[in-house]
């Protein structure tokens, strides 16, 4: 893509057409930074701190009889000044090791579970996920985005994650996605008071990055739970990364799609799930909205269906 003018605004409006489809949503600084045009340190800013130690700790000029450091042989621990004892000489400094950045590791997972099975409600689940540290993700995020809709509705509906009107508003699907959905669930004669919606991860991640692995297995016991005790008898998986998640499978979404599958509650009931394209998917591919259409139609028959029988 090329540079944008300064003087041309069509240019311009392009480019933030484009940093918007990329995520890019929020500045990290006030003013622009090129960073290609960053000089590099010099090396004479950096040699007064480097040299000082190297001269210090440089051992004395070798005679013949030294053995050489490319012989093989370690170098003795120089003997100590002529009064001193061995045990007063101080050994090296020990090298101090570069700090790394806190991965959560399997003990936040099991406290997620414990936690998750500890919540006789929903009200409750909601505190215990509020309170929860061990995700990365809500140190990044504005707001825990836990549902919307009716939680005694006989149909639920899960995404992957929020993103950014979602985290400003604390609600999922409340922006363009969540506008298509509205549409969708009005085709089949529901809406948010006839449906409750929730997400896989319940903080947006940041820039609306995909949630890596392990922020997902952290997160599924929160959903997991919160599927069990809304208890619907539907459930629709908006998207791969849900499906994949609750439906225990690696298949992709247009594999999966339009086929019934059953997600297993922990406590052993077995509800019948329908995978279908995500509304983001279907914004930015208009022409998969009758494949989603068909899915919707069987969502709509099932319930009919439970309702009967």
């Amino acid at each position: 893509m090329t540079a944008a003018s300064p003087n041309n605004p069509i240019d311009i409006a392009e480019l933030l057409a484009f940093y918007a489809s990329a995520g890019v949503d929020e500045p990290l600084e006030d003013t622009p930074v090129n960073r290609f045009a960053e000089a590099r340190p010099k090396q004479t800013e950096r040699a007064p701190a480097q040299a000082a130690p190297v001269r210090e700790s440089r051992p004395p000029e070798r005679h013949a009889s030294q053995p050489s450091l490319g012989s093989g042989r370690v170098p003795e621990r120089p003997a100590p000044p002529p009064g001193l004892d061995a045990s007063h000489v101080p050994d090296a400094p020990a090298r101090t090791m570069p700090a790394t950045a806190a991965v959560p590791d399997e003990g936040q997972v099991l406290l997620a579970r414990q936690l998750a099975a500890s919540a006789a409600t929903l009200d409750e689940l909601r505190q215990h996920m509020a309170a929860f540290d061990g995700c990365n993700l809500k140190f990044t995020a504005k707001n825990l985005v836990f549902a919307d809709g009716n939680p005694n509705a006989d149909l639920m509906l899960v995404g992957e994650a929020p993103g950014r009107d979602e985290d400003l508003e604390g609600l999922p699907f409340v922006g363009r996605s969540g506008r298509l959905l509205d549409r969708m669930l009005s085709a089949i004669g529901l809406d948010r008071t006839s449906a409750y919606i929730a997400n896989v991860i319940p903080w947006r991640p940041p820039g609306n990055r995909t949630p890596t692995p392990h922020e997902t297995e952290i997160c599924r016991p929160f959903i997991e739970r919160q599927i069990e005790l809304v208890n619907p008898k539907v459930l629709v998986n908006l998207g791969g990364p849900s499906a994949k998640t609750l439906l225990n499978t690696t298949e992709g979404i247009l594999r999966l799609r339009g086929n019934w599958r059953v997600h297993t509650t922990a406590s052993g009931i077995v509800i019948p799930a329908m995978p279908t394209l995500h509304p983001a998917y279907l914004l930015r591919t208009p022409a998969h909205k009758k494949l989603a259409w068909r899915d919707f139609l069987e969502v709509k028959a099932k319930l009919r269906e439970l309702a009967i029988g």
